[in-house]
């Protein structure tokens, strides 16, 4: 299919450009322009899959379906907004010394080659290329993590490596598993491997043995989610690297691994018949819900409190899918776009603060509404939007999680609530000062690219007022393959 060698071949092309040229000021339009193509290349293929309903490619190793169509394009429109920002940014950080010619060719390659294994990941029909796929996006991410070469990044990337690397060792085992019990109906030819192909199955696979290969998927990929207690990594890995990889991490890579998860549980509950897989991650995701929201409040590093609010909304997320049904379903597909959209622009809006400032203490970042306005009132909107203020998306997708909760989980409720309120508190507090506060900053040399703050913003504030016909049908679609 061309459409889909369009989508995966251009920022892998784009990687290899910018191997060679990623060093020169024209390397940040250079990026652009691949992560334009990227995105056209994705509507491209959305178009072709609302027409089709589903389409396989070169011998049913790739497959794309409602629930990762529109997933492939959220997360081109991500890749271009964020490499739309971090022209200034990177811009300024050459200019303060973090950035020399060689690390800006790491990052320019990387940030290519990053995108490309995400699409990978979220394309691919085969659990094991899955499996490289989320393997590869760990180490270009560690790269792009220890870019700035300090002992505190190296230290990050380390812990981010060593964390995910376990982790993503026991998938693999997980992923030997499901093999396992696939062949013995599929037959060693049979494709044994492809998801499409185990859909077909579930009924008929080993409950034992998917019961394990669940537990084991379901940890591994669970700690690329963020999921307590497998969370260490994210907050030091968010804090430590450039701005612009806090905004992929949060915006996208969390939900390509949560997606992993989705997969995973949809031939879990099929085989088993029982909600065991449900059940775990709502317990996993209420505990990383609450946990993330207290831990809120004693943070000091602007982008280590969004690292944990990152992980208090992929814990909600997971939840949400736990609970399962049409409506929780719905919502957390719902919840995942604009978590994706929201606090990438809170990272972009931080990103030029911290760089006016200079620091990324909170207590030293005052008075942004002075300084820059639009710097000031993005931080302060984006916030509020997280924060699930009406009539912003997340309100939306959090009212349904709530509502859900109180009828099928009414024990849940009281924790989800408190710990709202939690976060609530804690980041209002902390941002209010941020912005509103006296400042004695000086502007930035070159103007910041505040055009991805707004546009994701606006599309927060539109998926909170109206959700477009095709867009709704997607959720219904990928809620209803998600089963119960």
């Amino acid at each position: 299919m061309e459409t889909l060698l369009l989508v995966l071949g251009i920022p892998l092309l784009g990687s290899a450009v910018l191997a060679f040229t990623g060093h020169r000021d024209v390397a940040r339009d250079i990026n652009v322009g691949f992560s334009l193509g990227t995105f056209l290349a994705a509507c491209a293929l959305t178009v072709q899959v609302i027409s089709a309903g589903h389409l396989f490619a070169w011998n049913k190793e790739f497959f794309i379906d409602p629930l990762n169509a529109f997933l492939v394009s959220l997360t081109a429109f991500v890749g271009l907004t964020t490499a739309i920002f971090s022209r200034p940014y990177m811009r300024v950080e050459r200019d303060h010394g973090k950035m020399t010619p060689r690390r800006l060719r790491l990052y320019h390659s990387m940030y290519q080659l990053f995108s490309f294994t995400m699409l990978v990941a979220l394309m691919t029909n085969n659990m094991g290329v899955l499996w490289v796929s989320m393997e590869a996006a760990t180490l270009t991410t560690v790269l792009l993590v220890s870019v700035y070469r300090t002992a505190a990044s190296l230290e990050a990337a380390w812990k981010y490596f060593i964390l995910c690397g376990v982790g993503i060792a026991q998938a693999l085992f997980g992923t030997v598993l499901l093999y396992m019990a696939a062949e013995k109906v599929l037959g060693a030819e049979g494709g044994a491997l492809l998801w499409s192909n185990l859909d077909a199955v579930k009924e008929q696979l080993d409950p034992n043995i998917i019961t394990l290969a669940f537990a084991f998927l379901f940890i591994g990929y669970g700690t690329k989610v963020g999921l307590v207690p497998l969370h260490n990594w994210l907050p030091d890995a968010h804090a430590e690297g450039p701005t612009p990889v806090s905004a992929v991490l949060s915006g996208l890579l969390l939900n390509v691994a949560l997606y992993a998860v989705l997969r995973c549980k949809v031939l879990t509950d099929g085989a088993l018949g029982t909600p065991l897989a449900g059940q775990l991650m709502m317990a996993f995701g209420l505990l990383s819900v609450v946990t993330a929201a207290f831990f809120l409040s004693r943070q000091k590093d602007v982008k280590r409190m969004f690292a944990y609010s990152s992980i208090e909304h992929m814990g909600l997320m997971t939840f949400a899918f736990g609970m399962g049904g049409p409506v929780a379903n719905f919502a957390g597909l719902l919840h995942m776009t604009v978590h994706s959209l929201i606090k990438s622009s809170i990272f972009f809006a931080v990103g030029h603060a911290t760089q006016k400032a200079g620091t990324q203490l909170m207590d030293e970042i005052r008075g942004l509404i002075k300084v820059n306005p639009t710097v000031g009132w993005g931080l302060m909107l984006g916030s509020l939007a997280i924060l699930g203020m009406p009539p912003f998306g997340v309100f939306a997708s959090e009212f349904l999680i709530l509502t859900t909760a109180m009828r099928e989980q009414p024990w849940a409720t009281p924790f989800l609530l408190l710990a709202l309120g939690v976060a609530f508190a804690a980041v209002f507090g902390r941002v209010q000062p941020m912005v509103f506060g006296e400042t004695s900053v000086k502007p930035l040399a070159h103007p910041p690219a505040l055009l991805p703050v707004f546009v994701h913003l606006a599309l927060g504030l539109m998926l909170g007022l109206y959700i477009p016909p095709y867009l709704d049908t997607w959720y219904r679609q990928a809620a209803r393959m998600l089963g119960s």
